[in-house]
């Protein structure tokens, strides 16, 4: 096998271009060509890229073609993966790669069979600053986690993204948008989780687009824009979670953890770096210490963006042959806690959790450094 493997992109919109511009950081992945149901989006992908545009079944026949990125809608998600596994392809999705567990246990069985793998972002996770607060978890530098409150709030996708629609659809909505972040980051850092309860609702029946194009034109929406919820995890901690789009402005922290010992505030883990601050009882001390991970540095204006370590570190696994991080299990694990948040919310009751996970092995500064260029 050669030391990089070829990559295909199908869904050349808005998050295409960060994976593209941002996948050169990394051996072993090659970006070769892209496909889009309007072909237009892929040639305008191609032609910015340096990269051959492809209709979808061409680029799923292509034998340079190695792994596929999965980059549509998330209610496409399912139907693409399964024909990227059914033509004998490795996938890596954006999140959610499903929106149920059983189309997910539907991939699980397919790419058993072909030996392939399945990829799933978020990858933020993996960035340095929750790796730090992963190693701080990992040595009991605040004592056992028993609790924690994390908050996502905002007025709506609407007031940004050019074709909003898809955020108020079945398969949109802030938990399954906003939540892979933060129940990936959560799943890390604790283990799975075993019962959630959550409370839903929306603040309006319809949107008004405010961004440009589309400027005026409304939404109607579909999925609650609202979700308290309440995870208790295998380890005993109990998280509150609070994701809207119906807030214009709060003073909640992103992510806070309370250890017996002190807290650990995390930042947001929508993004792969940030400053994570640690108290040793009520007083903070420096978290950081000697801390010096590559995925912190900023490279990115005046963020770390390092969007496709999922990826690369799944093609690394596969030359390598050894488990990646971004797993379908670990994946499947957060869908299914994500879609019982929107079912207990529905029901008004407590929902199990049917699925289980190993928390990803932890990504420290040297392995991290090995997977850039």
């Amino acid at each position: 096998m050669s030391d990089t493997l070829g990559i295909g992109v199908i869904g050349c919109g808005n998050i295409s271009a960060a994976y593209l511009r941002l996948a050169p950081l990394f051996r072993g992945i090659e970006m070769r060509a892209c496909a889009d149901i309007d072909p237009a989006a892929a040639q305008a992908r191609a032609d910015a890229f340096g990269l051959r545009a492809e209709t979808v079944g061409g680029l799923l026949a292509a034998s340079d073609i190695d792994v596929v990125v999965n980059l549509t809608v998330p209610n496409a998600h399912f139907d693409v993966s399964k024909q990227v596994l059914q033509a004998g392809k490795h996938v890596y999705s954006e999140k959610p790669f499903v929106l149920s567990v059983a189309e997910g246990r539907d991939l699980a069985e397919l790419a058993q069979a072909g030996e392939l793998r399945i990829g799933s972002a978020p990858d933020t996770f993996l960035g340095g600053a929750h790796q730090l607060a992963r190693h701080l978890v990992d040595t009991g530098a605040v004592g056992r986690i028993t609790s924690g409150i994390c908050a996502v709030q905002s007025p709506g996708m609407e007031m940004w993204h050019p074709n909003p629609d898809f955020f108020f659809k079945p398969g949109g909505g802030p938990i399954l948008d906003l939540g892979p972040y933060y129940v990936s980051n959560l799943v890390q850092l604790l283990g799975p989780v075993r019962r959630v309860i959550a409370m839903s609702s929306m603040a309006s029946e319809e949107r008004v687009i405010t961004s440009a194009p589309r400027r005026g034109d409304k939404i109607r929406v579909e999925t609650p824009t609202t979700i308290h919820a309440v995870l208790l995890f295998h380890s005993g901690a109990q998280i509150t979670f609070c994701a809207s789009w119906d807030v214009w402005q709060h003073g909640h922290a992103n992510m806070e953890l309370y250890g017996r010992t002190g807290t650990l505030h995390v930042p947001d883990p929508n993004f792969f770096g940030g400053e994570v601050r640690m108290t040793e009882r009520a007083t903070f001390v420096n978290a950081a210490q000697d801390w010096e991970h590559p995925f912190s540095r900023l490279n990115d204006g005046d963020r770390a963006n390092y969007r496709a370590i999922g990826l690369a570190e799944m093609c690394d696994a596969i030359l390598s042959r050894r488990p990646h991080r971004c797993s379908l299990e670990f994946a499947l694990h957060v869908v299914d806690v994500m879609t019982a948040i929107l079912a207990s919310g529905e029901k008004g009751r407590a929902i199990d959790i049917a699925t289980t996970c190993e928390r990803p092995a932890p990504l420290p500064p040297q392995a991290a450094a090995a997977l850039l260029a």
